[in-house]
């Protein structure tokens, strides 16, 4: 059993900058971030290898969001520059124990979920 405890997120005006951070309590392979808008299905926005060497992101967050990970501290962060209101949701870290030889997005894959952080962005 793994826990995610997330921290970081808040409110930012437009053009803003906020990092997320998620701390596992034990090893795990992929780790990633989801968000979800009210109204809306959970998204992927990105995950990351256990080895930090690859990395996925969906388009709309593509140069303006980076995910990283310290194996040593258990922790994957999300730094989110240029945030704009569309960005505005709960923001839900992941993980994945099972290895992996690809990254995936689709919620089902993963196997454990943060407490969720809520990022808001005025315009």
């Amino acid at each position: 059993q793994v826990q995610l405890v997330q921290s970081g997120g808040g409110l930012v005006k437009a053009g803003g900058s906020l990092r997320l951070s998620c701390v596992a309590s034990g090893r795990t392979s992929v780790m990633g971030w989801f968000r979800q808008a009210p109204g809306k299905e959970r998204e992927f926005v990105a995950a990351i290898m256990g080895s930090g060497g690859s990395t996925l992101y969906t388009d709309s967050v593509k140069g303006r969001f980076t995910i990283s990970r310290d194996n040593a501290k258990n922790t994957v962060y999300l730094q989110m520059n240029s945030l704009n209101p569309e960005d505005t949701a709960v923001y839900y870290c992941s993980a994945r124990t099972v290895l992996t030889k690809v990254i995936l997005r689709r919620p089902d894959a993963y196997d454990y979920w943060g407490q969720g952080t809520q990022v808001t962005v005025s315009s």
